[in-house]
């Protein structure tokens, strides 16, 4: 008889203000309700404490970052989490010396600080302008052993790149989770990436074989920056797409959500395995993935 490990996930989605304890409190209360809907991995979005602040190049912000060690967001997580008894990834702007981050630290089910990972991909354009307060990471792509399950944990931009979700499977991760800030974009009113976002991911989902957790924040964010004020809506829609990129639970651009999905590990990975994609690799044809433009591939 095939062994069973069943494992419920969580994506929460919420509207931030500018407020931080509103925020965190915020975060905790819909912690609280995945857990009563008995949630094991809840994922929180992206810089989760305030609005997206990088829609503006303003010296200000810098202000909000933190170092990892005794940051009072973390440590409250926790404290939740052992609570609890559930793993939390908890999003936050890392100061590190002179330098800043995009990070995440993995919190598992009894308190404890798995780890940390920071942002790999960097964007830059209009609204989206994270190259001005963050350093590219320096952890490269990692997996976290959690009580329930291996995890891999990438952050907004990174899900974008197939190579990011790839090289977290290939060391073992079972599920693939995308804290993320995202909406419309200010110069240019009739650009709405929500359906390409939602299919790049489920593409990763499928093409990997595992399961995946996007968690996305809703409502209107106006920041004032050097050249006037700029206004991003965030489209939500956070999700869980099954190992076939199947959505199994998916939220609507408007209202808070807890969404919640339970998957056999086990079963997965014996599907995972028989179905070859990771049989059949060959990483010696794969050298041109280390270039830029393609061609100098080293034989």
């Amino acid at each position: 008889m095939a062994k069973s490990r069943m494992v419920t996930v969580s994506a929460l989605q919420f509207a931030c203000t500018d407020d931080v304890s509103s925020n965190v409190e915020t975060a905790e209360r819909l912690v609280r309700a995945a857990h009563q809907k008995g949630a094991n991995i809840i994922l929180i979005q992206e810089l989760f404490e305030g609005y997206y602040f990088c829609q503006a190049q303003m010296e200000d912000f810098f202000q909000q970052a933190k170092p990892r060690k005794e940051h009072p967001t973390i440590v409250r997580m926790q404290n939740l989490a052992k609570e609890l008894g559930v793993v939390i990834p908890v999003s936050f702007f890392e100061e590190a010396n002179n330098a800043h981050y995009n990070s995440i630290v993995v919190i598992d089910a009894d308190g404890t600080d798995l780890g940390l990972y920071r942002k790999s991909h960097i964007p830059d354009g209009p609204g989206y302008q994270e190259k001005f307060y963050f350093n590219p990471g320096d952890t490269g792509f990692k997996v976290f052993q959690t009580k329930y399950a291996k995890i891999g944990v990438g952050i907004c931009w990174d899900q974008w790149f197939p190579e990011a979700a790839r090289a977290m499977v290939l060391q073992g991760a079972e599920i693939l989770f995308y804290p993320t800030a995202i909406g419309s974009e200010p110069q240019d009113e009739g650009l709405d990436s929500r359906d390409h976002w939602k299919r790049v991911m489920q593409g990763h989902a499928g093409a990997n074989v595992v399961p995946l957790v996007a968690s996305n924040r809703i409502g209107k964010e106006i920041i004032q920056t050097e050249h006037g004020k700029s206004e991003i809506t965030f489209y939500g829609n956070s999700f869980i797409a099954g190992p076939t990129g199947e959505l199994i639970a998916e939220a609507d651009d408007k209202e808070e959500a807890v969404l919640i999905a339970q998957f056999d590990l086990d079963k997965i990975k014996s599907k995972r395995c028989s179905w070859g994609v990771f049989r059949d690799r060959r990483p010696d044809l794969y050298k041109v993935l280390l270039t830029l433009d393609g061609s100098n591939v080293s034989s």
